[in-house]
Parts: C-alpha cells; structure tokens; sequence
C-alpha cells in the first residue's frame, strides 16, 4: 500500500493559527463600512503569505541556531527582542499590504502610505505584538515539551540499561567457571599462604555483596570506579600469578569526576576473557585515565588479537548506547588493533 502524504503537525498549526488572524481582521472589515467580499478573499490570501513566510524563515533561522534546544532563561533573554522585530515586520507587511490593496482596488482611493503608517502603525504593531509573542511562545513551548518527554524516555531507557548492566556484571561475577576458578585458587591458597587467602575471600565477598546490595547508580567517582577494578583485577591476579601484569594510571585531579557505572570494568572484564585468557603465556592490561580539552579519556590497552566476530558482544554494544545515552551523543568509544599484539579501548565522556 502507497503511503499517503500528510501534512506535518507544524504546517497544521501554521495555517490554522494564522488563518484565524487573517479571520480576524475579515471580520472587522466584515462589521465596518462599505464590506466587499472579493477584497476580504484578497486581503485574507495576501495575509497568509505575509504573516507565514516571515514566521517560517524565522522557525528556519531558529533551527540553524539551535534556539529550540536552549534553557528557559537563555531563550528568554533572546525572545523579548525577537518578538518586537517580528512585530515590527507584522505592522510593516501588514499596513503596506492594506495600503496596496486599496489603491488597486478601491477607486478614488487616496492619501499617501506615509498617512496610513501615521495612522495605522501603533494599532498594528500592538495587534503584532500580540500575534507573535503567542506564536513564538507556543512554538517553543511545544519544543521545550517534546524535550522533557524525551528526557524522561531517555532516563527511563537509561535505567533500564543501567540495571541490565549491573545485572550483565553479576552474572558475570557469578558465572561458575569463574566462580569456581577463583574457589581453587583460593583453596590452592588457604596452605600455601593463609593470608592471600583470606585477602581473596575478602574481595570475592566485596565483589558480590557490591552487586547484590549497593545502590545502582548511572554514574559514580572515578575514585569507586577504580576501586571496583582493582578489586577484580586482584582476585583475577590470584588466578593468572605471574601471567597478568597489571598497570593503572589515572590524574589524581580526576579522582571526584565521574564516570560511567561499570564502563571501565566492562573493559577490563572484556580483556580478560577475550584478551588475557587466550594467551597461554599470559599478558598485561595496562589502563590509563587523563584528561584533554574538557574531556576524560579512558584507555585500557591489553595483550590479544581483535576478533571481528567478537569485536563488539552484547557487553561492550551495551556499554556504547550507555554512554550515548548518558551523554547526550557527546561521548566516543573505540576499539582497535594497536599493535600486532596488542588491542586497545577508548572512552572519551565530557567532564562531569
């Protein structure tokens, strides 16, 4: 089936809003002298070509300038001046309009177009006023609705997500081959040396009451984050020995910024199974955190090969709409072959 071409929501309010103006001024013709009803045909057209081409070039405008995305107080401030230019070109289309008109199609019509602004200017421009701050106000108002309701989408969208990552990460921390690993490791441990063990049945438990109990949130300090990490890597080292070599780097200025819940360990996470784990002689992951012209750059760089079937899974094509979401577009996550043996992750996120 043909889709059939409709009218946009914009348009609708366009032609009904200003053919009620134009009614308008018909009607007052209509209860004045000498009515003519091809003159209020002629005069109703002519209104509606001046009074919505101004108004679209103006909505046209507004779009290229991004008005329609700014703060209430920030549009205001840039509101007030707008809606008396646009008043000031209402009352000069519309008295000049009126004035043509009349020449060419009242006979014996006189007096000069300097005499009808003397006598019509104040009228309209406040009928103008009137007209524009009720159309430039409904239409950004419109604007500033769709925002809060897509905010409020977005949010909901992005707790959701949230959960489902945090739910990504127990499941991963509760997975039975890891599970399990990390029990023989700390079993080979409890003879060998009593204190390791008891330091890898600390963070084992931290690790899981973390996930179970404490509160989700959609950002957290760069400080928790790390701390999270560590802990994983620790545990994860009891596991590897001397095969993980472990290295993290991170300005100290950076440490109460925050950062998205879980994205650095989604990375780290993701080097281990794909990375370090695939390595029989084992390797490093080496995680770096600096900031550059207002923005946190977040790398971790591990020894592997990018496999293109694996090269983004369910983790990290999640961890990407997370960050998309939380930051409006304005964030970059990048995956890459660094070095023949090497893979490297990117996360740049503004500062928060």
């Amino acid at each position: 089936m043909q889709k059939r071409n409709t009218i946009s929501l914009y348009w609708k309010c366009q032609l009904i809003f200003w053919s009620l103006a134009a009614l308008q001024w018909a009607y007052a013709g209509y209860m004045g002298i000498g009515f003519s009803y091809k003159l209020a045909i002629i005069h109703y057209v002519l209104d509606l070509v001046i009074y919505i081409v101004p108004s679209h070039l103006y909505r046209n405008l507004s779009r290229r300038l991004g008005w329609h995305t700014l703060s209430l107080p920030n549009l205001m401030v840039r509101l007030v001046p707008v809606i008396i230019v646009m008043a000031v070109v209402f009352m000069v289309f519309t008295i000049t309009k009126n004035y043509f008109v009349r020449l060419g199609f009242r006979p014996g019509f006189g007096g000069t177009i300097e005499d009808a602004f003397k006598a019509q200017s104040f009228v309209v421009f406040i009928t103008g006023l009137r007209l524009m701050s009720i159309w430039l106000l409904a239409y950004y108002a419109y604007h500033y609705a769709q925002r809060e309701i897509n905010a409020v989408k977005e949010a909901a969208r992005l707790e959701v997500m949230s959960k489902e990552a945090a739910f990504n990460n127990l499941s991963t921390q509760l997975n039975p081959h890891f599970f399990f690993n990390s029990l023989n490791s700390i079993k080979a441990l409890v003879i060998e040396d009593p204190k390791a063990a008891r330091r890898a049945i600390d963070i084992l438990s931290e690790l899981m009451r973390t996930s179970l109990y404490q509160e989700q949130k959609n950002l957290v300090s760069l400080k928790h984050e790390l701390a999270l990490v560590q802990d994983y890597l620790e545990l994860e080292k009891i596991r590897f020995e001397e095969k993980l070599k472990v290295s993290i780097q991170a300005d100290e200025a950076l440490m109460n910024k925050q950062v998205l819940h879980l994205g650095i360990q989604t990375l780290v996470e993701n080097a281990i199974k794909h990375g370090i784990s695939q390595q029989p002689q084992g390797g490093f992951i080496k995680t770096e955190i600096s900031s550059v012209a207002g923005e946190i750059v977040i790398t971790v760089e591990n020894t592997g090969m990018l496999n293109d079937g694996l090269k983004k899974g369910i983790g990290l094509s999640n961890l990407e709409e997370r960050l998309q979401l939380q930051f409006d577009g304005k964030s970059v996550f990048r995956l890459q072959q660094e070095t023949v043996q090497t893979v490297k992750a990117i996360i740049k996120t503004p500062l928060v």
